[in-house]
């Protein structure tokens, strides 16, 4: 069966939550996030994050089954760990949208999903007036005792898109990782383009 991607309608982003609240869980546990989520959090997340205005989810689909997600919305919406360290920099955060989570089940990467996704999001972004936008990603030690010896970083992806990082421009993001007993911070690298 084909896998399709659709940005969904904001009246049924709602219905989409528990589902993709799993996604997350499932995709972010693996290198290099190492998430052990929780899904009464994830849910929130993901109700709040819709809730923003001009909010953008667009989910890839086989059948009825979700495989993969990717959030947008306006920078200016975000939490004050990820719109801070816009403002002390000086940027324009109204003109801004933030790039959340990227999430696909391994076994449908490498398709050209992730390129929709993004050409999706940046479409997003354009229809609400944004030029500019970003996204964060974990940033982890090479010599990490988890990293798998095949990881390929998406670096490479990004940059094809026309992303760039964005030196200087960075966050910290609390959670806990498999096997910790509480959370810990985890520094975050933007990266951004124009549209």
């Amino acid at each position: 069966m084909a896998v399709t991607v659709e940005t969904l309608p904001t009246a049924r982003i709602h219905a989409a939550i528990d589902a993709l609240a799993a996604l997350r869980i499932a995709v972010f546990r693996e290198w290099p996030y190492l998430y052990d989520g929780d899904l009464d959090y994830e849910r929130g997340y993901l109700s709040e994050f819709a809730a923003a205005p001009d909010a953008v989810l667009v989910i890839a689909r086989e059948g009825d089954t979700i495989v993969g997600a990717a959030t947008a919305s306006p920078l200016a919406a975000q939490k004050e760990e990820f719109l801070s360290p816009f403002m002390a920099h000086g940027w324009d955060v109204g003109r801004t949208f933030y790039f959340g989570e990227s999430v696909l089940l391994p076994g449908y990467r490498g398709q050209g999903i992730g390129h929709a996704f993004f050409d999706q999001r940046e479409a997003g972004a354009r229809a609400a007036g944004a030029d500019i936008a970003t996204f964060c990603a974990v940033q982890r030690p090479a010599d990490h005792p988890l990293r798998p010896a095949d990881y390929r970083a998406l670096d490479a992806f990004w940059i094809s898109r026309g992303y760039g990082r964005v030196q200087g421009l960075t966050t910290s993001f609390d959670w806990l990782d498999i096997g910790d007993a509480q959370e810990t911070p985890h520094p975050m690298q933007f990266w951004a383009r124009d549209l």
